[in-house]
């Protein structure tokens, strides 16, 4: 800053009439040309398939350096030396920058969720095991509302750096349901149970695959039934708690138990028997 001061202090009394005109001039040509350019900026950006966002922040910045560009043509011709307060500025800057080295960080991440764009407003998100819609995507953070209307605002720099799952990017989404049954219940019956509960709630595709049910594994006390269906992503919620609630209508009106964790114990009439005898 003193460097700067000096600089100033012994530049004023060096201006002359001649001096400031050329400089007025200069300014006029430098504002012309950047009027131009930032004309052929706009033109090229809107050929440009870009977030309204990202192209204000882009043309801001492009303005920006410009306007560096034009004050420093203009202090040079009234002749104050460019070099030194490059150097005066240059320090300023890295202090300042230090000071705000954090939202610098959630101001790049910011810029890079814009072009990347891993999700858009709208989307239902979850974020470093946050969920939510998403509603803003500013320079510095990302707003998401929840289910239960809370509102979360996540920092660029950590959404950036953690995993990101968009559950409404694709048009369609994977109903997936384990079901545990009876091993007194008929395989069959149970598979085409699950099935009918898929047709009678209406709200599934065949498409990209029809709906599918078969036995995923075996349990201590019980059989593992996996069932999944295509719907469409907007109608998710809804149809999975509507088939939850027809699949144990349709398995009460089948007579097929669903189970629960709990231990069979079988005594065998011989060994009552011998326990018997052995007691008189």
């Amino acid at each position: 800053m003193d460097t700067l001061h000096a600089i100033l202090n012994y530049s004023v009394g060096n201006f002359t009439v001649g001096k400031i005109l050329s400089a007025v001039l200069v300014f006029v040509i430098c504002y012309v040309i950047q009027r131009l350019l930032c004309r052929l900026l706009d033109r090229l950006l809107s050929r440009i398939s870009m977030d309204a966002t990202l192209r204000k922040i882009l043309r801001f910045a492009v303005k920006l350096v410009l306007w560096f560009i034009t004050a420093m043509i203009v202090i040079e011709t009234l002749g104050v030396s460019v070099t030194s307060m490059l150097a005066a500025f240059s320090v300023v800057g890295l202090a300042a920058s230090l000071a705000v080295q954090d939202s610098l960080a959630n101001l790049a991440s910011g810029i890079m969720l814009l072009i990347s764009k891993p999700f858009k407003i709208g989307d239902y998100v979850e974020i470093d095991d946050v969920s939510g819609t998403v509603s803003i995507i500013s320079l510095i953070h990302t707003k998401l509302k929840t289910v239960d209307n809370k509102i979360i605002y996540v920092p660029n720099s950590k959404v950036i750096d953690t995993k990101i799952i968009n559950y409404t990017e694709q048009e369609k989404r994977l109903v997936d349901l384990n079901i545990d049954v009876s091993y007194d219940a008929p395989i069959e019956e149970v598979r085409r149970s699950l099935l009918a509960s898929v047709e009678a709630v209406g709200m599934f595709t065949d498409e990209p695959d029809p709906p599918f049910a078969a036995i995923q594994k075996f349990d201590e006390s019980s059989i593992s039934y996996v069932l999944r269906a295509w719907v469409k992503t907007a109608d998710y919620w809804s149809a999975r708690y509507r088939l939850l609630e027809q699949i144990k209508t349709d398995f009460d009106a089948r007579g097929i138990e669903m189970t629960y964790p709990h231990i069979n114990i079988h005594i065998s009439e011989a060994a009552t028997l011998q326990k018997g005898g052995t007691e008189k």
